[in-house]
């Protein structure tokens, strides 16, 4: 398997990053297996989704970043399960959870949202898990682009479980304004759902235009990453990005 850039600062104080995103399942599966995978995918940011939001959950959110040499940046509980971790190559400026309305009947959904410096590069980030109702995620997906739009940053990555394929409405729609990581630089395997049998793409990197896709899919074959461990962690594959980042 060709490798991914490492992370890196460039001296044009450009940045290479090193982008996770990955359903954990509420780390209800094997929480060891689950921190071994993050691990080995040396990541600077961490797109989480259906992150523990019940009973002591911040708890349980540092412990996975304390397992994974990495702190909580947002999210969590208190973004109803989308949830940011990063390495300290990351300094913080500024972040914000926020919730979406709620559909009588439905989980409640949220965004992570923060914006960083790494290196000379300043960029948004947000973390997301749309809705399994076609209308209530179409509708999120443009909730999702304005948030984008307000962040005030040059440069923004969007990552998180979609419910939804790449022919989709709500898929499509982002891609229409978002760079689709996977579509424009294959890396790696394509589909995210099931770890037990493979068969469809609903997790996914987004990032705004002057990013430059190193590479971007699901890790499997990478060094330090065992199939057992796919899937003992969680029910969804994760999805691995290098990202350069202008400088800003």
């Amino acid at each position: 398997m060709i490798s991914l850039p490492d992370s890196r600062t460039e001296p044009d104080g450009s940045a290479v990053v090193r982008v996770l995103s990955y359903n954990i399942r509420s780390m209800r599966d094997d929480t060891e297996a689950l921190a071994r995978v993050i691990r080995a995918c040396e990541p600077d940011l961490v797109f989480v989704q259906e992150a523990p939001r019940f009973f002591r959950w911040r708890k349980r959110a540092a412990w996975l970043a304390a397992r994974t040499d990495l702190v909580v940046l947002s999210g969590g509980g208190s973004a109803a399960g989308p949830l940011l971790l990063c390495s300290l190559r990351a300094t913080v400026e500024r972040t914000e959870d926020v919730l979406l309305p709620l559909t009588p009947g439905l989980h409640r959904r949220g965004f992570a949202t923060a914006v960083v410096r790494i290196g000379g590069a300043r960029m948004g980030l947000l973390s997301c898990h749309l809705s399994l109702r076609s209308d209530e995620r179409l509708a999120q997906s443009g909730m999702l682009l304005d948030r984008v739009r307000t962040m005030d940053v040059p440069h923004t990555i969007v990552a998180g479980d979609l419910n939804d394929r790449p022919q989709g409405r709500s898929f499509r729609r982002l891609a229409k304004v978002l760079q689709d990581c996977w579509a424009v630089k294959p890396w790696g395997s394509e589909y995210t759902s099931t770890p037990a049998d493979p068969h469809q793409r609903i997790d996914a990197i987004f990032a705004t235009e002057g990013v430059e896709v190193l590479g971007c899919g699901v890790p499997l074959g990478l060094p330090g990453i065992e199939e057992s461990d796919l899937l003992a962690a969680t029910d969804h594959l994760p999805v691995l990005a290098a990202l350069r980042v202008p400088a800003s």
